[in-house]
């Protein structure tokens, strides 16, 4: 199994472009080690060719281009992606899709049913897409049950939900419902290596920890260090409230990620504010002694 991280930062990226918080301050400074990240997706195959999309970022044209296996290969327009996964309906992880609207196909779209009502109401991006490229919508299990995609053979998909919150647009943003956010287990038929993607934790509840203790490789929330990260640049929000674990502090994902066997576990979708972005920092020195990675814009993980 291949897995491409496209992007691995949280919404704005790194540095966010009206941020002037420390650690987008040194990075355009160049005061700091640390990498540039865009928004967070991934992409994986089985065989190298034909691709799926988890999540369509804003920055998903400069993803692309940095990705020469997703590129045109065949006719005058063409791609890698065979199919897109939505893990939920924030805005950061589905602007992309206007982007991809000179597709000469229909997008195929897996997502959830709330993920659909999000997005053909309070941002009505596939119904948008529908006077361009048009959308095939399909449905995903939000109890852990397996589906497959027509074209990408050898891997099978299982979601299940996730605590978390619909995003600041949605209708029903203070009610959450099961499938506002999505964790997705893939795994690779032949080997039966399997890969847990959940780029937004607000809680590990049991079945989230079963699958995690199941996975070879785990690509999973780590948006902040801290619950109250976000006050430090003027916002009241705490993590937990907006449906992110933190890293740090007892009950947070180094702790949980400490409890599970998987051989690889690394954080994905890094808000800019998060000190574990310098490299230098003892936050990154925590996670390294941890057994912990930091996901990065082109790494590439083989299962």
């Amino acid at each position: 199994m291949h897995i491409r991280v496209l992007g691995s930062g949280a919404g704005g990226g790194f540095p966010q472009w009206n941020c002037n918080c420390d650690n987008c301050r040194r990075l355009r400074a160049g005061e700091i080690n640390a990498k540039a990240r865009t928004q967070s997706s991934i992409a994986v195959s089985s065989d190298g060719e034909r691709w799926v999309l988890f999540n369509a970022s804003p920055d998903i044209r400069f993803q692309l281009e940095a990705h020469p296996p997703l590129q045109p290969k065949q006719g005058v327009r063409d791609t890698g992606i065979h199919a897109i996964i939505l893990i939920d309906a924030q805005i950061d992880h589905t602007t992309g899709l206007l982007i991809l609207r000179e597709s000469v196909k229909p997008l195929e779209i897996y997502c959830t049913d709330p993920v659909y009502g999000d997005l053909t109401s309070g941002f009505p991006v596939l119904a948008m897409l529908d006077h361009y490229c048009k959308v095939n919508r399909h449905p995903v299990p939000l109890d852990g049950g397996a589906f497959e995609i027509p074209g990408i053979d050898d891997l099978r998909f299982y979601s299940h939900a996730l605590k978390s919150k619909a995003p600041p647009y949605s209708p029903h943003r203070n009610h959450p419902h099961p499938g506002d956010n999505i964790g997705v287990v893939v795994e690779q038929i032949s080997s039966g290596r399997k890969l847990y993607y959940a780029p937004g934790l607000g809680e590990i509840e049991p079945h989230v920890f079963e699958a995690m203790q199941a996975a070879d490789c785990l690509l999973v929330d780590g948006t902040f260090w801290t619950d109250d990260e976000m006050a430090k640049v003027g916002s009241a929000k705490k993590a937990r409230e907006i449906g992110h674990l933190p890293q740090s502090a007892p009950g947070g994902m180094i702790e949980e990620l400490g409890k599970v066997p998987t051989p690889r576990k690394i954080l994905i979708h890094i808000n800019n504010t998060n000190p574990i972005l310098d490299e230098d920092s003892p936050e990154r020195r925590q996670l390294t002694n941890a057994g912990i990675e930091v996901a990065y814009d082109g790494m590439e993980i083989d299962l």
